[in-house]
């Protein structure tokens, strides 16, 4: 049986850029810049409400993501275990790759939260 990852493969690979570009737009201002964008955000609920909701949006997407990557891999991997015990050490390490989407959102999601508070 041929293991069909290409799609959790994909989603994984998009799901890192994004993160990584988010986190690169919003910390990409200077030491000046930031001490002003924090004072301005202990000020104005405006800006805590955007961050919350990017928290939130970030967080949510990255845990969808992680659960369609498990549930692609987990399957693809249980049907591979059925036929192929020994490779119980290579699939686990896919359903972890898998899960780490989940870790990234919430990383970028405390990053966030830290940033306006």
């Amino acid at each position: 049986m041929k293991l069909n990852l290409q799609i959790p493969v994909v989603m994984l690979a998009l799901a890192a850029i994004v993160a990584v570009g988010l986190t690169g737009l919003f910390f990409q201002m200077g030491p000046a810049a930031a001490a002003e964008a924090t004072a301005r955000a202990a000020t104005d609920p405006a800006v805590v409400q955007w961050a919350m909701m990017a928290a939130a949006i970030a967080a949510g997407l990255s845990t969808l993501a992680a659960g369609y990557a498990v549930a692609m891999v987990g399957s693809a991997a249980v049907g591979a275990l059925a036929e192929k015990p020994e490779l119980l050490g290579r699939v686990l390490i896919l359903v972890g790759l898998a899960e780490g989407i989940a870790i990234y959102g919430l990383i970028v999601a405390i990053l966030i939260l830290n940033r306006v508070s």
